[in-house]
């Protein structure tokens, strides 16, 4: 594992990594900020999943989490969205798949079955990278994220609840089988079987009868996406009808950018503490 980069904010430090994926069969980075309190124990652990077109660096630049991860004495680990390099088949020109477009699944279908595995990698191989390395308490941890990575978040918590104490989504894509912009995606991944698809939609895998424990939403009425791409009250219908507990908030005015991530990350953080230190 290669220390990229390394700086200190609000207490704690701010990291960038990369190390070999066995998983995605490329290198991978990540970014991690280690709150003060881990200086004196294993601290919670916080994933945050980043959205279509994005990598960690997005949520490390714009996302104004370090303030409330110190406060709150919490692990910020910020995954990339899929594989990259000269290896990994692309379609540069497609920013709704390939390179910044993983989905946070597990291909099937070649080429794209040897590296696209983000679910694996985000579920099982970076976790485990990181208890090795840092002082995290894995019996505590939480993940969110944003659009594409409100998906991934939500799929993830669901299939893994004995994972996962705690879990919330901004403007997350709620039904992707169905949405543009994840519907081709799905059948160059997964195949045109679309009962495959299930096992990566929220609101499929809620019909299936997974479950969480409760779920926070925030999403934007002004969001460019939110009529044909991210849908949530599809979301609210599932988690209704299966009797979830859903916090789903219509922020007045706000668009799907990172002005509207960074004004309600400390609200999200504070959310995630309170459920992972009880």
């Amino acid at each position: 594992m290669e220390l990229l980069s390394s700086s200190k904010a609000f207490g704690g430090s701010q990291r960038v990594y990369r190390h070999q994926s066995s998983v995605c069969a490329c290198p991978m980075s990540f970014a991690i900020f280690l709150p003060p309190q881990a200086e004196e124990a294993p601290v919670p652990v916080l994933w945050y999943l980043s959205g279509l077109t994005c990598s960690h660096q997005n949520v490390m630049d714009k996302g104004e989490y370090r303030a409330a991860a110190s406060a709150n004495g919490i692990a910020i680990i910020c995954p990339d969205t899929s594989p990259r390099g000269p290896e990994v088949p692309d379609e540069p020109e497609n920013w709704q798949f390939g390179g910044g477009a993983g989905f946070y699944l597990d291909a099937t279908q070649a080429p794209y079955d040897r590296h696209y595995r983000m679910e694996s990698y985000v579920r099982d191989e970076l976790p485990a990278l990181v208890a090795e390395h840092f002082p995290l308490d894995m019996e505590r941890q939480g993940i969110f994220g944003h659009s594409m990575g409100g998906h991934g978040a939500i799929t993830l918590a669901l299939k893994n609840p004995g994972r996962y104490g705690s879990v919330s989504a901004f403007a997350p894509i709620s039904q992707p089988m169905t949405a543009g912009w994840s519907r081709p995606a799905f059948e160059k991944y997964l195949g045109a079987d679309e009962a495959s698809w299930r096992a990566y939609d929220s609101t499929a895998l809620i019909a299936d009868g997974h479950r969480v424990r409760d779920l926070l939403v925030d999403q934007g009425t002004a969001d460019g996406f939110l009529q044909e791409g991210l849908r949530p009250w599809l979301l609210e219908i599932a988690c209704a009808q299966a009797g979830i507990p859903l916090e789903l908030t219509m922020r007045e005015g706000y668009d799907h950018s990172y002005n509207f991530v960074s004004t309600f990350m400390a609200q999200h953080i504070a959310w995630h503490a309170q459920r992972l230190k009880a």
